[in-house]
């Protein structure tokens, strides 16, 4: 991963999470009802945390160790940075990561374990957490009240001065400000509508103050300019104000951060999404979604319906998260981009978010919570550590073979932590905060007409203007069915149950033990209206099915669900270099445990679990299927480029594998003149297909030396490729192979080659041993080289000379007499390619 100096981070959770105990002042629970239930249409849809409870599941033990550690975390270290910005004494330990008092994101943190604090004890009643949270929101208050004797403009409330605003302005690079503000406002608002904290209003509303005054000075350009830096969901923040304060300038503040770059594609339909950092942009469509529901304007409507819509169908891997490297890439490529950077988790936050929100507004649709389903229990549920007492969670929920969750290698060294109490504060840090904390929040949601049940999880409601008190006890997903039980008497009321998507029969519903005569279908809903009563049951089956889900880059690559549920093979202590090929018809289902499968990969026997119960080992979630493809031909391709126009270079082997020069690639005097700028040479799709040996020789010439340029690229993406740059970021000439990402490259690396004269390059491989030669002679071996072109898939399509997997730079400079073979060259054999001896092959 390459971590840009103001790149990375995370988001919050903003409050949406219900009403407030029956002692709060009417007022905040007024206020809190507002943002959890838009006044729109939906208000009355959510059910408030306090109406929730989790009983005994993986949740509640997730959402216990959570709490652990929000009541361990020293107060006096997460304020040590706020204090010190406006002048007050302090003498506590500073934190590590990007809490750190010279990273300029600090600060943020503040506001996740504000709304941590705030969700857990609107969902539990825990007494500490809410006098933590009412201390904090004090001592902040103070640091606000110090702005301006500290040089700061009124309102002012960071961890980090101001002028940090000053260079944003000005366009000389900073991490990201306005982000960190979110997170605090995010955290001052659910502290206010969750615990009904009135001096966190205060604070909040002077700090969006703040934001009004340094926003309304700028001109739309300037605002344009500003928003190219990470801002979270400060949109989502401003509106919430508004919803909160009736003040019309904090919606006027909040449509300022309208985005053009992202939003107008998205509000026309069109996927612009690739190459931008994915969790800048989910936020601000939460905020463009609280936008329309106090405007009406369609277009912020489209903008989140249509993201939300782009991202799950053409962006989203198996168990519910986006983005590879933290970027959004090419839509409708999952195979070509795994690696153990893939799904970073505030992402998945933030999507689980949207998605609530929208569903909200449309009841009706099942696979909204087919999605929030699917992430849930697959990816935000796994992505804490159960064996830590304070209950750490992970980054990234790496997908690649072989991968292994862990801290990335920017937050610390140690490969088996998903983080620790201080030292590794990121944005996922805080997010995991939040996520741990509002499982209650989605599983259940009403209407005039009943209650409907949209997730299974054991639990218990309640609706006191109702009368109704229902608990649900479900073993799911190990028991594919659930309970509703009435622990009281409502009367007349409607219950509708989800019946999710991926059920593979009829499911059989019984009331009272008697069997329900309606028709149901997957992907819709049950609905039941009758007299409910004290002690009624309905207990509805859930049948699942095992599926094998292909990626729709590569068919050949295939994910293994049972349900909704991921199922990952578990590789102990080995480290997966390339994606086993697993025998599909192996999979068989254990008789004692409902979720554990046996199956063989490889022709060895691999046991398939959960992903959200696999840690601290290798895993491998996508495998290759089907029968492999036959290795190329000894003599696979030949170029010689000696054609003088059109864009067809011929395949001179034989074998029919001509070539095509794409872009600025151009003919010069027998050779293929590549412009660096998008002149490359597209080789056909499988002519590396199958191959356990091979050889790949050419000569070059460099008219620049561009780190990362190419000179041959073969693969799927950036998950499994094989190439050779004249010039690597170390400044050498280096070939390197993976089947897992970049974290799994094999390489060999020698000098840089030159800029300005002929070389001939090659590079061969067999029997474990890669060999890299520069005119005929060996600079560099690696005898330890295990991945093959035959782990790469069955049809390996992105086959480039000139051209890189990645963003990086175009060759510049040109090629001549480019092979590849199905064998392994041998050193005189390759000796005589460069000499130019005649029949030498």
């Amino acid at each position: 991963m390459t971590r840009s100096s103001f790149d990375r981070r995370g988001f919050l959770k903003v409050t949406a999470a219900g009403a407030l105990v029956a002692t709060a002042a009417p007022g905040v629970a007024h206020a809190q009802a507002a943002i959890g239930n838009p006044a729109d249409g939906t208000a009355g849809a959510s059910f408030p945390l306090t109406a929730v409870r989790l009983n005994a599941s993986a949740f509640a033990d997730n959402q216990a160790r959570n709490t652990s550690y929000l009541n361990f975390v020293d107060s006096a270290r997460l304020l040590h940075t706020f204090r010190l910005n406006v002048g007050l004494p302090s003498t506590a330990q500073p934190c590590g990561g990007w809490e750190s008092p010279t990273t300029e994101l600090r600060g943020h943190s503040m506001g996740h374990l504000l709304s941590g604090l705030a969700l857990t004890y609107a969902n539990t009643g825990d007494q500490a957490v809410l006098t933590k949270g009412r201390y904090l929101v004090g001592q902040l208050a103070a640091c606000q009240a110090r702005a301006a004797a500290a040089g700061f403009h009124p309102g002012y409330l960071s961890a980090f001065p101001e002028n940090f605003f000053d260079r944003l302005e000005a366009g000389s690079g900073v991490w990201a400000p306005y982000y960190t503000i979110h997170k605090i406002m995010a955290g001052l608002i659910d502290q206010y509508a969750l615990t009904g904290n009135t001096q966190a209003l205060d604070v909040v509303t002077k700090l969006a103050d703040w934001v009004d005054w340094r926003t309304a000075r700028l001109s739309d350009a300037q605002m344009q300019q500003v928003m190219e830096t990470e801002f979270g969901g400060v949109n989502e923040a401003l509106a919430n104000v508004y919803l909160l304060t009736g003040v019309e300038k904090y919606l006027t503040a909040a449509k300022r951060f309208y985005h053009r770059r992202i939003f107008d594609p998205l509000a026309a339909g069109v996927d612009r999404l690739s190459g931008n950092h994915a969790n800048t942009q989910i936020p601000k469509m939460i905020g463009a979604l609280r936008i329309w529901e106090h405007t009406g304007e369609q277009r912020f409507h489209d903008i989140a319906w249509n993201f939300w819509d782009i991202v799950v169908r053409h962006h989203t891997y198996i168990i519910g998260g986006n983005s590879n490297g933290e970027a959004f890439h090419d839509p409708d490529v999952i195979a070509g981009q795994l690696s153990n950077n893939t799904c970073e988790n505030c992402n998945s936050y933030n999507m689980l978010k949207l998605t609530r929100l929208i569903h909200f507004h449309d009841r009706q649709r099942t696979d909204l919570l087919d999605y929030y389903e699917r992430t849930l229990f697959n990816q935000m549920l796994g992505e804490q550590d159960p064996s830590s007492p304070h209950g750490f969670n992970i980054y990234y929920t790496g997908l690649s073979a072989g991968a292994f969750k862990q801290q990335p290698s920017f937050m610390g060294t140690d490969p088996n932590a998903y983080s620790t109490d201080y030292d590794n504060f990121s944005c996922d840090h805080g997010t995991g905060m939040e996520t741990q904390a509002k499982f209650a929040d989605t599983i259940y949601s009403r209407d005039a007409a009943g209650l409907s049940v949209n997730l299974f999880v054991p639990s218990q409601v309640s609706w006191p203007e109702r009368n109704l008190i229902l608990r649900q006890d479900t073993g799911f997903p190990d028991d594919a069915s659930t309970r509703l039980t009435m622990t009281s008497s409502p009367g007349q009321l409607t219950v509708r149950v989800r019946i999710p998507s991926w059920v593979s029969a009829t499911p059989r519903i019984r009331l009272n033990g008697a069997d329900v005569r309606q028709p149901v279908h997957p992907g819709s809903w049950f609905s039941l209206g009758r007299q409910w009563k004290q002690g009624d049951t309905l207990d509805i089956s859930l049948p699942m099915s095992l599926r094998i889900n292909p990626t729709p880059d590569d068919p050949s690559v295939q994910a293994v669900t049972y349900g909704p549920v991921v199922l990952a093979g578990g590789y102990g202590n080995r480290a997966q270099m390339a994606m086993p090929r697993l025998d599909t018809a192996s999979v068989k289902q254990t008789v004692a445990k409902p979720m554990t499968f046996t199956a063989k990969a490889d022709g060895q026997p691999v046991t398939l679990t959960p992903i959200s119960r696999t840690h601290h080992q290798h895993y491998t979630v996508y495998w290759l299927t089907g029968t492999p493809p036959p290795p190329p031909p000894a003599f696979a391709a030949w170029y010689q480029f000696n054609e003088t126009s059109g864009t067809v270079a011929a395949d001179s082997s034989g074998n029919g594998k001509n070539a095509t020069l794409t872009g600025g690639a151009s003919w010069s005097a027998g050779t293929v003149q590549l412009n660096g700028t998008d002149g490359y040479v597209q080789l056909p799709a499988g002519v590396i297909n199958g191959a356990t040996a091979y050889s790949v020789a050419t000569r070059v010439r460099l008219d620049a030396a561009e780190s990362w340029s190419r000179i041959f690229d073969f693969g799927t993406g950036t998950t499994a490729y094989m190439f050779l740059t004249p010039n690597s970021s170390a400044n050498t000439l280096r070939y390197a192979i993976t089947a897992g990402g970049a974290d799994g490259e094999q390489q060999i690396n020698a000098s840089a080659l030159p800029v300005g004269s002929w070389h001939h390059v090659a590079v061969t491989y067999g029997n474990g041993v890669g060999i890299l030669y520069v005119d005929g002679v060996e600079v560099g071996r690696n005898n330890a080289m295990s991945v093959q072109p035959l782990s790469f898939g069955n049809d390996v399509k992105q086959n480039y000379l000139g051209k890189s997997q990645y963003a990086d730079p175009y060759l510049r400079g040109a090629l001549d007499d480019f092979r590849l073979y199905g064998r392994t060259l041998s050193p005189s054999e390759v000796a005589k390619l460069a000499a130019g001896t005649e029949g030498a092959v």
